[in-house]
């Protein structure tokens, strides 16, 4: 700040107005309105909105910032900054809407209603920000005042709107119910995306988080389209994905859908509930860890002729599309 004033000198003052001359390649940024004027040094008087003036330090610095890539340098400051919700508060209200139907697991509620923290969870995926406890309270500490109000956060005896801690969101993620939580979630892609198109690839896939604590998650989602159709938990101390996805297939709309599973899941049983029991077509891997399925698989239907190899030279390879041609 010091640097900005040793390049702006007062020409003229009057009772109404002060007028500044800037030199030296400093270009107006922005008008500053009194408070914000008045927390950095610039005096504010009469109320009237004062004018911001920056200036590069680094050569073609705007440049560099407007670029679509971001150098590699610029990137890694960029990196550390902390996701922030651009969602605007309309948007938010309707969110934190379709969350009231899950119901509060406490018998009292103090600053932050169940679908309040819901509304959190879900900004935090949609601005691709880390969802671990103390990453959300973070991510909540930079929602604004508005923001804060449409999630239906509470005021605290000073008049502000406080943010959740940890220990909110570990008690959140302990007691909520899952089941309820996931229709929820169901409906709001409905309302935002539609319905997922019938036509899609059904896709089984369970992964493990880093700090899971023994447990995975078990997901289905169409393919191409990636729209969430339901979850599970598997406890891994006590069972494993088969029984898990037997369990899930009740709770989705299989008929006369196509549903792929990994090697795991290629059992008889499996094959049994989906054709039978929910009318849905199946397609699974067989490894050579099943000898036996595998054997009588190449005995029953042969095996496809492949457009190219997998490896080895092509027949016919012709010029790579990167090659160029040289003058015939």
């Amino acid at each position: 700040m010091n640097r900005l004033m040793d390049r702006i000198t007062v020409t003229r003052c009057c009772a109404d107005c002060t007028i500044w001359e800037v030199s030296n390649r400093w270009e107006s940024a922005s008008t500053m309105w009194p408070p914000m004027a008045k927390g950095i040094g610039l005096g504010c008087l009469h109320n009237k909105p004062k004018r911001l003036f920056v200036r590069e330090l680094c050569r073609n610095a705007r440049r560099s910032l407007q670029a679509e890539h971001l150098k590699a340098d610029l990137a890694l400051v960029e990196a550390k900054v902390p996701p922030r919700c651009s969602m605007r508060v309309k948007e938010i209200e309707s969110m934190a809407q379709r969350f009231k139907t899950v119901p509060e697991y406490r018998s009292r509620c103090g600053s932050y209603p169940l679908w309040s923290l819901l509304t959190i969870v879900l900004l935090a995926v949609l601005c691709e920000a880390p969802r671990g406890q103390k990453d959300l309270q973070k991510f909540a500490r930079g929602l604004s005042r508005g923001q804060r109000r449409a999630l239906g956060i509470r005021k605290n005896p000073e008049g502000k709107y406080p943010t959740p801690h940890q220990s909110t969101f570990c008690r959140f993620f302990q007691k909520a119910d899952a089941r309820k939580v996931e229709e929820a979630i169901l409906s709001i892609q409905e309302q935002v995306r539609g319905k997922a198109p019938r036509e899609d690839l059904i896709v089984f896939d369970g992964k493990e988080p880093k700090h899971g604590g023994g447990q995975a998650v078990l997901s289905a989602v169409t393919v191409p389209s990636q729209f969430y159709l339901g979850s599970a938990i598997v406890e891994k101390d006590k069972t494993n994905e088969i029984p898990v996805a037997r369990q899930l297939f009740p709770r989705l709309d299989l008929e006369g859908r196509f549903v792929s599973l990994d090697a795991l899941h290629t059992q008889g049983q499996t094959g049994r509930d989906l054709v039978i029991e929910h009318g849905a077509d199946f397609l699974l891997t067989v490894k050579d860890n099943q000898a036996t399925v595998h054997r009588t698989i190449e005995q029953l239907i042969p095996a496809p002729e492949a457009d190219f190899p997998p490896s080895g030279a092509h027949a016919d390879p012709g010029p790579h599309p990167g090659d160029q041609q040289g003058p015939s």
